[in-house]
């Protein structure tokens, strides 16, 4: 965050859809892939646990896909629109999958905890565009009136499938919201993402611009 590391071939702003806020820093800003530049996070219990967790939820065949960081910078009240993270995905063959979000700070209905709506993973992918002109951000047509607000104390965490509907408010305290974030599917399904080049952003490029992969889709699969 602070810069010491340099990310910046894995670091945007996913807030890039609102005008900056605070002068040269992100409204929210995402390192993909932060295990590449601290491998020790892929050590130790939170990826023990974790990877137990999705043996259960998603089978014996569970495997380690992408990991993030995201940080609501202070006062910069930039929300996370509504959408569903398959929107950003190829359409796998096999759905299977999980996303862990562990609460760096704690997540609050002011400095923007995750919202989400109930029951949403059992629907059908809803129609997704871009947040803003040229912002690589999408989102889908939801509102609070569907989704429920779930804060949580640092060192805690939710499990959340692709297609289950998710958005965050703005941070408008004086602190950071942050949170850490590992993705799990079918090994079967990685070995099927990297044949197709695709690998959220591993070698440091946006592949949700990828001329080949179709991120605004309506998808109607059971």
């Amino acid at each position: 965050m602070s810069g010491e590391i340099n990310t910046t071939s894995h670091r945007q702003d996913l807030g890039g859809h609102e005008s900056q806020k605070n002068k040269g820093e992100e409204n929210v800003c995402q390192i993909m892939w932060p295990s590449l530049y601290v491998p020790s996070l892929m050590q130790g219990p939170l990826h023990e646990r974790v990877r137990a967790i999705n043996n259960i939820v998603i089978g014996a065949d569970a495997a380690f896909d992408f990991d993030m960081l995201i940080a609501k910078g202070p006062n910069t009240n930039t929300i996370t629109p509504w959408h569903q993270d398959e929107s950003y995905w190829p359409d796998m063959p096999d759905k299977r999958v999980t996303t862990c979000w562990v609460a760096l700070d704690d997540s609050t209905l002011e400095n923007g905890c995750m919202w989400f709506v109930p029951g949403s993973h059992k629907l059908p992918l809803r129609e997704h565009h871009p947040a803003g002109k040229g912002a690589h951000v999408l989102e889908c047509v939801c509102s609070e009136d569907e989704g429920a607000p779930q804060p949580l104390k640092r060192g805690s965490c939710t499990f959340h499938s692709g297609r289950t509907l998710h958005y965050s408010r703005g941070n408008s305290t004086d602190g950071y919201r942050r949170a850490y974030i590992t993705n799990y599917r079918p090994e079967a399904m990685i070995r099927w993402e990297r044949e197709r080049n695709f690998s959220h952003g591993k070698e440091g490029v946006d592949e949700t611009k990828r001329e080949d992969v179709v991120i605004v889709r309506r998808h109607n699969a059971k």
